[in-house]
């Protein structure tokens, strides 16, 4: 009886153990697929307009901000997360913008350096990625709160999902306005609408993907 009820309880144990970790696999699962669509940055939180509007004339563009964009959220998830119990609460905020202004500062050189033609195409809008709600308000809402890996997953998850929707709203730009997408000629550029490389464009698209992505998500 007491071999059995040892048994018993043994197993139990063990069932527990592998629940828990199974849940804890699943959390982490959701916080790395959360930003690609059910959370995506500039399609349903509405984050990062600026660049979304000012640099996606064409897919190449789209995704070039959108992976400096990544890698300045992935790296100051990072830092906040590493720093989060010894930075007071009166100064966290300026406390993260130096960290994302650091950061931007650093993606600037690297891009100015290996890929200049790209870094010349985005402009200003490069340092501006300091500025991006999106990295304040990740380090905000999530790395402040949470260990480094559940914080690296949150910025990779969000960081793709921001790329994703920029390169997506580039190519559908660049192929209505000149019939190319990545430089690949897809329909005579003559049947092209010059609108959508244009400013007013971007705000066109923009408004349908968006529609679009919502009309996805609530059917």
């Amino acid at each position: 009886m007491n071999f059995e009820l040892h048994f018993f309880v043994t197993q139990n144990s063990k069932f527990k153990i592998q629940n828990s970790k199974l849940k804890k696999m699943n959390s982490n699962v959701k916080v790395l697929t959360n930003g690609l669509l059910k959370e995506n940055p500039l399609l349903v939180l509405l984050l990062g307009m600026c660049p979304a509007l000012g640099t996606t004339s064409s897919a190449i563009d789209g995704l070039g901000m959108g992976l400096a964009t990544a890698f300045v959220l992935v790296c100051a998830n990072i830092v906040v997360s590493l720093i989060k119990n010894i930075t007071p609460d009166k100064v966290r905020i300026p406390v993260f913008i130096v960290i994302a202004a650091t950061l931007a500062t650093v993606v600037e050189i690297l891009m100015e350096a290996y890929v200049p033609a790209l870094f010349n195409s985005l402009g200003v809008f490069i340092p501006l990625i300091a500025c991006n709600c999106i990295i304040l308000g990740r380090s905000e809402a999530f790395a402040a709160r949470n260990n480094v890996f559940r914080s690296t997953l949150d910025g990779v998850g969000m960081g793709l999902g921001f790329a994703f929707a920029l390169t997506l709203l580039g190519a559908i730009r660049e192929l209505l306005g000149t019939g190319n997408v990545f430089s690949l000629s897809i329909f005579p550029g003559s049947f092209g609408m010059l609108i959508f490389v244009l400013a007013p464009g971007a705000f066109i698209a923009l408004g349908y993907l968006i529609a679009f992505i919502n009309k996805l998500r609530t059917t």
